[in-house]
């Protein structure tokens, strides 16, 4: 058997990370087994669509690495691969159930299935529907059709229960309770909702497993049913845990203490591995400490059996502290693009590709997101510094004077741009004062980085160059002054 998997979002927003890891754990299982992953858009939900999700959706999936080798944008053998586009399918297979009588057309208006929802409410019973249109004479459906009456198209739930394996959960078993009656399998509008589109569409597509949220368990009954049906197998159901934040309670999308979309996470400097390596985590353990591992790693170990049944605990921390492993391991050269937009993007521009690269490989050990280089980049590029509190009472020392002027002094004559020719300054000025150590370099560093700490000293001076250390050991030598 070829194992056929598939992400089926329906494109209404961005992609969140529950979707983004559902769509990871079918890529991964998919990739485990050599099988097929598919990316089909679930685009019924007319209302709520939004212009160029699907595009977005799949942009995304590919930046995280998450590739398709079926579906939407590649095409394949059971396309196409939208919903809107399948309409003419779904609509021969209603006709399939309508003619074999596990379908009917249901004429109850929304007030009138409102009003019988409250009335079962208010006497403590279930909301179900309690099958008013079923038993509808052929001739007063037909003639209701010929008056033009609205309707939608009922499944015609069986009396006995259905049951499943779930790879994640185990054996489940549903009673036709469960379902709420005869449910609704086509809207008034003629568009199939997504219970019915999702068995269609699996069925026909040869889909072999469904890994999806555990929200999605009320769900699969509905589809149960339907593949029976149509005398089809259905695939294996593997229901994988909620996202939990950090109170314990289901993820919410307006939870703002949270970044939740993958869009945001790419426009904060993450890195698509980073994110690929902690969803993989986000509710399987691969057993042992181990917790960074590459793509191919993670496709040759992940398996079901160690999903969790119980909630994922969403770690915004250990996914920061995972960002800064993969930024600290990255080859500079290859972040110079995706550097060069985060900074441009706040109004930085660089000298040209050699500095980034050299400003990258300093300050990358420093930060847990790229969006963090940009304070770096400021300190190095302004052409005056500020000087933080440390650093002014620095300046003020008796000595500090004397290590400035030491500095001017060699600077402007024996200057070559270098860490290495910085280096040889510094060792200038420790000769001709005869100072070192803290008396040395703390004014060097107060002065001409406005700050006692940071990266590498002479590669930072490196990266402000020259001509800026001159203007700002002038400024530092005012700074002094005025303080002593």
């Amino acid at each position: 058997m070829t194992v056929r998997l598939r992400y089926a979002p329906s494109p209404t927003g961005h992609l969140h990370i529950g979707g983004a890891r559902t769509a990871l754990f079918n890529y991964l299982y998919a990739m485990h087994h050599q099988g097929t992953f598919i990316l089909r858009i679930e685009d019924t939900d007319l209302e709520r669509n939004v212009a160029n999700a699907a595009d977005e959706f799949a942009e995304n999936l590919r930046w995280l690495g998450i590739e398709w080798q079926e579906g939407y944008q590649v095409g394949g053998p059971f396309g196409p691969y939208t919903c809107m586009e399948r309409l003419g399918i779904y609509r021969d297979h209603v006709d399939k159930l309508v003619q074999a009588g596990r379908a009917y057309p249901c004429f109850c208006t929304e007030e009138e299935l409102t009003a019988v929802r409250e009335k079962q409410q208010s006497e403590g019973i279930t909301p179900h529907y309690i099958g008013t249109c079923r038993t509808r004479s052929e001739n007063e459906r037909a003639l209701r059709m010929e008056r033009g009456d609205a309707y939608t198209i009922r499944f015609q739930v069986p009396e006995h229960a259905v049951s499943f394996v779930d790879i994640v959960r185990g054996e489940m078993q549903f009673e036709p309770e469960h379902v709420g009656g005869d449910f609704v399998i086509v809207k008034s509008n003629g568009v199939p909702v997504y219970n019915f589109a999702v068995t269609v569409d699996d069925m026909l597509m040869e889909i072999t497993h469904v890994i999806r949220g555990e929200e999605h368990i009320s769900n699969t009954p509905r589809q149960l049913y339907l593949y029976e049906a149509f005398g089809a197998n259905p695939p294996m159901f593997g229901h994988v845990p909620l996202i939990l934040g950090a109170n314990g309670k289901k993820l919410s999308k307006r939870d703002e203490s949270i970044v939740q979309f993958i869009d945001q996470y790419k426009a904060l400097g993450y890195l698509p591995d980073a994110i690929f390596n902690f969803l993989a985590l986000l509710g399987w353990s691969p057993g042992g400490e181990r917790e960074i591992m590459t793509k191919q790693e993670l496709i040759e170990r992940f398996d079901l059996e160690r999903v969790s049944k119980s909630g994922a605990f969403f770690d915004a921390a250990k996914l920061q502290w995972m960002n800064g492993h993969y930024l600290r391991s990255a080859d500079p050269a290859a972040l110079l693009d995706q550097a060069r937009v985060t900074l441009s993007g706040s109004g930085v521009m660089v000298p040209d590709d050699a500095w980034l690269r050299d400003f990258l490989s300093l300050v990358l050990e420093k930060v847990t997101q790229l969006t963090e280089i940009e304070g770096f980049a400021r300190s190095f590029l302004a052409e005056e510094v500020t000087f933080d509190d440390d650093a002014a009472k620095t300046l003020a020392l008796p000595h500090a004077n004397t290590v400035i002027e030491g500095l001017l002094g060699i600077l402007g004559t024996s200057c070559d741009g270098t860490a290495d020719g910085f280096k040889a300054v510094i060792r200038r000025v420790q000769e001709e004062t005869k100072l070192k150590g803290k008396d040395l370099f703390m004014p060097i560093r107060a002065a001409l980085t406005g700050t006692l700490h940071g990266p590498d000293l002479n590669r930072s001076l490196a990266l402000i160059g020259c001509e800026r250390c001159v203007k700002r050991a002038r400024q530092a030598l005012v700074k002094s002054k005025s303080l002593g």
